[in-house]
């Protein structure tokens, strides 16, 4: 018959005591000024030696030599209160948990009283102390607060909140810790040496985490793998025995995650399932190993860190974590951490485990701001950890002809592309469905007032296909509308980071279609919104290029602009009218040297071309100057945008009217023809010719305006249909207050 470890390796002293410094110290300072209370207070969770530490305190203080902070061993009452002593009659170890009565506390205090048959001290150790009843805590209060010099008490416990307070504040209370796991295994390698037993690499570090930091725990559990084993604990039984999971299993489970194996890790996750292992302790483990793998990836030293790891298990690690990024190592603990938390009290553990693979094998799940670092980190491990180089600032090339295509950048710099005006190889580029231009092989007229730079992809033919211009290849790293649309929160946080003005005039804009890879379209509400997007703010780059810049910084490419307004918008959609019936809207007679034809398209805004304008448009001399001032923006695939001097007039309707007028339900007039002197001719009007009387001729046989009535007339006369139509008759006359009904 052998004794339990735990009783065996009982310490004796203070210096034999591990993990309790903070305890121990100041008990031994204590005895040694020869300062000891008379009551004493130890709590702490159950094995880390607070009942140890009563025995040794005990022995201290009866020891021939002392109080001594040292025993000696020898004496008597060294040696009845050593491991194999069988206690001294002046030291009493009382249990709580069945005698805290009043009864027993009564029969404590009356044997008190009497002074210790041998010893220098009669102690009193209360184990469990919280199970003492309040009726019994009352009893002790008057001993415990003015006791016999010969008198000490030792109240031992796991909840001290349950100790009333008249007995713990007469008490010095000192608080036990769990042991870490440095020390405790650092304490059981020396014991497996003392008790000559082989223990495999691994098993025990799972022993002390499986003890949890108490001394006792872990020695009975050591003391169960060594009594079950033959020869030496190998780690397969220390695994079956302790219901961790194997290695070789996590092992499994962490490839088919870096290597996102879906039918791999579902298998694993299956294969827990069947070896009937607790689907809560496999969650346990995996986070475990995602946290050494998130060590092993941060540190420098992971072996100064990671305490009792082999040496061939932890160059697995590293090389493991090798396999993540920070970001999505971190991810993957927070979806498991959240599991192992739903888990509690689940009816369907392996439901709960496969949907958190599910979980872990999708990136964008979770924060969507830690799934786009996660996608990110996963494109440089699929480019053998290759961290993508900046955009290199864009090259001045020689301008493209239609007979020579410019040569295609590399997929890696899509912000390698000139961002000068557009070249005449643009044109070939396939024009969206909605843009109304007519195609590219149809010559449009160039006007001269226009300068000839601004027209040669719409006054050429469009080239051959052998001579393509340069598009970015369809790649893996290509970024999609979708992606920048889901990114643009963030581009615009990253903007206010940098540039808060820019950012207020950034929020306004809405992003509508990615062209080519690199073309943007954006939305705005005015014109006068595009003007301050393209104007440079002071010493400060414009809003344009600090968006340029916050995309370059978070997409890694370089975009130009394409802009759409409310008004732009709403002139592209609707056909454009001649230029005789523009002007006879505007209350003028048309031009009679600028005949429109009917077929003329209306101007769009196209990326890749300049505007052709309109001959409707060219009959205005204003509007013409205009189009010829205007300059090419660097970086906007556009051109001209159009100035105030072309937008409709205010009173036109948001949608283009119908081709029948409709009657108007306000109106008295039902004839559409009626002459009004102060409305304007209806929009449809402008498409003919006006036949009838001019507009001078109908104001001057318009009938004159009756005369307003003044305040005192208009009231005069509400009396006087008051006093018609109900009888009434005036009481009182007085002015109204404002807000007064």
């Amino acid at each position: 018959m052998v004794a339990a470890l735990y009783r065996r390796y009982r310490p004796e002293s203070f210096s034999e005591l591990i993990g309790q410094a903070h305890v121990t110290d100041p008990l031994r300072t204590a005895l040694r000024a020869d300062r000891v209370n008379h009551a004493y207070l130890f709590s702490g969770p159950r094995g880390c030696g607070k009942t140890t530490s009563a025995r040794i305190l005990a022995r201290c203080l009866n020891c021939a030599e002392g109080p001594t902070p040292e025993p000696c061993g020898v004496c008597d009452s060294c040696v009845e209160l050593g491991r194999d002593g069988g206690g001294s009659l002046d030291v009493v170890e009382i249990d709580a948990a069945s005698h805290g009565g009043v009864d027993d506390a009564r029969d404590l205090r009356e044997r008190a009283t009497f002074a210790p048959s041998r010893d220098r001290y009669k102690v009193f150790i209360i184990d469990e102390a919280h199970m003492v009843t309040s009726g019994g805590f009352n009893a002790l209060l008057k001993i415990v607060e003015e006791p016999p010099e010969h008198i000490k008490f030792i109240f031992a416990t796991t909840e001290p909140e349950k100790v009333i307070g008249t007995i713990r504040s007469r008490t010095h209370h000192y608080p036990f810790r769990l042991i870490a796991p440095a020390p405790m295994l650092e304490y059981v390698q020396q014991l497996c040496a003392q008790e000559g037993v082989e223990v495999a690499p691994g098993v025990l570090p799972l022993v002390v985490r499986a003890g949890g930091g108490s001394a006792r725990d872990t020695l009975s559990l050591l003391d169960q793998l060594i009594a079950g084993s033959e020869g030496g604990v190998t780690y397969e039984h220390a695994v079956a025995l302790l219901g961790f999971t194997h290695g070789e299993l996590l092992d499994e489970i962490v490839a088919a995650l870096s290597a996102a194996d879906a039918p791999r890790l579902f298998a694993s996750i299956d294969r827990v399932v069947q070896t009937g292992q607790d689907p809560r302790r496999f969650v346990e483990d995996l986070l475990e190993r995602l946290r050494d793998l998130i060590v092993a990836h941060a540190a420098s030293d992971p072996a100064a860190i990671l305490h009792g790891v082999p040496e061939d298990e932890l160059a697995t690690l590293v090389e493991q974590a090798g396999g993540f990024g920070a970001t999505e190592l971190s991810r993957a603990a927070d979806i498991v951490a959240k599991a192992l938390t739903d888990m509690a009290g689940a009816t369907s553990p392996r439901l709960h485990l496969e949907l958190m693979a599910a979980r872990l094998l999708v990136p964008e799940s979770g924060d969507p701001e830690v799934g786009t670092l996660a996608r990110v980190e996963r494109l440089e491990q699929r480019l053998d950890g290759a961290t993508p180089a900046p955009a290199a600032p864009a090259a001045a090339p020689p301008p493209a002809t239609a007979s020579a295509p410019a040569p295609a950048p590399p997929k890696s710099a899509p912000a390698s592309r000139p961002k000068a005006a557009p070249a005449p190889a643009a044109a070939p580029r396939a024009a969206p469905a909605s843009a109304p231009a007519p195609p590219a092989s149809a010559p449009a007229p160039a006007p001269a007032a226009v300068p000839p730079v601004r027209t040669p992809a719409a006054s050429a033919p469009a080239p051959t296909p052998a001579a393509p211009a340069p598009q970015v290849a369809a790649s893996a790293e290509a970024i999609t509308f979708g992606q920048l649309r889901d990114a643009w929160d963030e581009v615009l946080q990253l903007l206010a980071d940098q540039h808060r003005s820019a950012w207020m005039v950034a929020t306004t804009l809405t992003p509508i279609d990615l062209r080519d890879g690199d073309v943007l379209v954006l939305g705005f509400q005015s014109e006068a919104d595009v003007e301050r997007f393209k104007q440079p703010q002071g010493t400060r780059p414009s809003v344009a290029d600090a968006l340029r810049t916050a995309i370059r910084e978070l997409l890694g490419f370089d975009v130009r602009y394409v802009p759409r307004t409310r008004q732009g918008s709403r002139r592209a959609s609707e056909p454009a009218a001649p230029a005789g019936g523009e002007e006879a809207h505007r209350g003028r007679a048309p031009a009679a040297h600028a005949p429109a034809p009917a077929a003329a398209p209306s101007p769009a805004l196209r990326p890749d071309a300049s505007v052709a304008v309109a001959p409707a448009r060219r009959a205005k001399p204003e509007i013409a100057a205009a189009a010829a001032a205007a300059e090419p923006v660097t970086g906007w695939a556009v051109a001209t945008i159009p100035s105030d001097a072309e937008a409709p007039p205010e009173d036109l309707p948001e949608q283009g009217l119908p081709d029948q007028p409709e009657p108007d339900p306000f109106s008295f007039v039902s004839a559409p023809d009626a002459p009004v002197a102060a409305e304007p001719a209806p929009v449809e009007q402008q498409r003919a010719a006006p036949t009838g009387p001019s507009l001078a001729e109908l104001a001057r046989s318009a009938p004159a305006p009756e005369p307003a009535l003044s305040a005192s007339q208009a009231a005069r006369y509400g009396e006087a249909v008051v006093r018609e139509e109900l009888g009434a008759e005036l009481i009182e006359e007085r002015p109204r207050v404002r807000g007064e009904r």
